[in-house]
């Protein structure tokens, strides 16, 4: 529970930052959401202010989210939504999908009053550029990766290859059925000549 609560308090600290926001939520208000992670679910229940709460009653809509897609959606997160399944109140499930893409964090704003102004970008400039240089590396290493299981030790077929492969797999199972329906016609033919004959 501890963890819930605790992400539901970021996300509403987000949004105490974003009135915005929080007005498309209010007229949700009383609406369940679940985001299903497989291992673990968030019930969240929007509140009258636009903020939310741990929900207690069935969810209005589930959000399902397969593990295995996480680690895509948080390296293109403007496609994050691309990668869920969505259930239920199509007019709920679409504010969600809103404030997903909308919620933004903004470091400088939070580290301004400890730090001060000029101090809070300079920290916020750096951690961008720490993270974009660990996101590059990872990212070649990923390819060099890749490379190595598609060149060196060719266990893996490049994308390309696989969709090759599966369209002939394919047009042959197309070919193979079209001729056994010949055959089965050429077979009656033979057989009605023979009762003929």
């Amino acid at each position: 529970m501890f963890p819930e609560q605790s992400l539901i308090g970021v996300i509403n600290h987000l949004l105490s930052r974003q009135p915005s926001l929080r007005d498309t939520l209010k007229p949700h208000a009383g609406k369940a959401a679940r985001i299903d992670l497989g291992l673990a679910q968030l019930n969240l229940t929007v509140a009258t202010d636009g903020l939310l709460q741990a929900a207690v009653s069935e969810p209005n809509v589930t959000i399902t989210i397969q593990p295995a897609n996480v680690p895509r959606m948080l390296s293109d997160m403007d496609r994050a939504f691309s990668y869920v399944t969505i259930s239920g109140d199509a007019d709920f499930a679409r504010t969600i999908s809103e404030l997903a893409n909308t919620l933004r964090w903004d470091l400088e704003e939070e580290l301004a009053p400890w730090v001060g102004d000029i101090a809070a970008v300079r920290i916020a400039n750096a951690a961008r550029q720490f993270l974009g240089t660990a996101r590059s590396t990872s990212k070649k290493l990923a390819e060099n990766m890749a490379e190595y299981w598609l060149e060196e030790n060719p266990t893996l077929l490049y994308r390309h290859a696989g969709e090759e492969f599966t369209t002939e797999v394919a047009r042959l199972r197309d070919d193979v059925e079209r001729l056994s329906k010949r055959i089965d016609i050429i077979e009656r033919r033979v057989r009605s000549r023979e009762g003929t004959a």
